[in-house]
């Protein structure tokens, strides 16, 4: 494995941690069973890609990329609370509108700068030679791309670490936690329940579609494919990072969520660089298999470990 490809599946996995740390938002926290992340990642791409083709700047078009992400959370949410929709249903309904969206807003930059005079949706839409907010620190030769990306996305993780850490400590963040725990005890105390989900899918679907502003911003362009398996990488994240750094405490759980997230991308990086697994055939088309696999194994692994530390336990007993 070369150093630049440790170096960029490490940035990938620091983008994966926000958007893990969106998905356990949902999922941990809400307990709400929330699919919308795999269309409100290339949603924030797509927005952010737009913005940047038509010339706003990065900074700004990477927060309009998160608000949409917010706008996306917050109509799963408003489906749940005031239309009574059931919650896993609620986010396939966003989910299959929003891929149309996408479509039209990547098929939106080629039409506003005139490159085509008839307006319709596109499948990717290029950012090779757009500024990006990495660009002002990036080398004219590029040499130190991967580096400069990494390190960025490290301090966006660290912020949006901190800050979720602060706000989950105030009466609003308690409040959405007892929402999750438990919802009719919380209402009892005077909680309102339905804004606290609401807003609580906003900030989730936030989160995945910064992740998604920044990928698109890595990768050079924004696909309408990028966010197939993104809820499950969420997920396989706070696995993994639950099963080998277990912990009570919010901010540890927050932080073991982030290494997770990293832990997984760097297995998938030394899976698709095995020579062994490339002789036999494993190549990145086999990316969602060898998910699966670390999701079953980080699932399956600790329990196995605890049954055989009690055997050893009652073996020297």
């Amino acid at each position: 494995m070369s150093f630049e490809f440790l170096i960029g599946s490490l940035g990938i996995g620091l983008i994966y941690a926000i958007v893990s740390l969106g998905v356990f938002i949902s999922f941990r926290l809400l307990d709400f069973p929330d699919l919308t992340a795999d269309a409100s990642f290339p949603l924030g791409g797509a927005v952010c890609g737009l913005c940047i083709y038509i010339g706003i700047d990065p900074w700004i078009a990477t927060l309009l990329g998160m608000f949409a992400g917010c706008i996306a959370g917050s109509l799963t949410g408003l489906l749940y609370v005031k239309l009574n929709i059931l919650q896993l249903l609620s986010s396939i309904i966003v989910m299959i509108g929003l891929y149309s969206i996408n479509l039209r807003i990547l098929g939106l930059g080629r039409y506003i700068t005139h490159e085509t005079t008839e307006y319709s949706g596109s499948p990717n839409l290029a950012l090779l030679d757009a500024k990006t907010i990495f660009s002002p620190f990036i080398s004219e030769d590029y040499s130190n791309q991967y580096i400069v990306q990494s390190i960025m996305v490290f301090g966006f993780v660290v912020v949006v670490w901190l800050l979720l850490h602060l706000f989950l400590n105030t009466q609003m963040g308690l409040a959405l936690r007892a929402t999750g725990t438990n919802q009719r005890m919380a209402r009892s105390q005077g909680v309102p329940t339905g804004s606290i989900t609401i807003l609580g899918m906003a900030i989730s679907n936030g989160l995945i579609a910064l992740g998604g502003s920044l990928f698109v911003q890595t990768q050079g362009s924004a696909d309408i494919t990028i966010g197939v398996g993104t809820i499950v990488i969420g997920l396989a994240s706070i696995i993994i990072g639950e099963s080998i750094f277990p912990t009570k405490r919010i901010w540890a759980i927050m932080l073991a969520v982030i290494l997770g997230a990293i832990l997984y991308r760097l297995f998938i990086a030394v899976a698709l660089s095995n020579e062994f697994l490339h002789k036999i055939g494993v190549g990145t088309e086999d990316l969602n298999l060898i998910t699966a696999i670390l999701v079953v194994l980080a699932l399956v692994l600790p329990k196995q470990l605890k049954k055989y530390s009690k055997k050893r336990g009652n073996k020297h007993a």
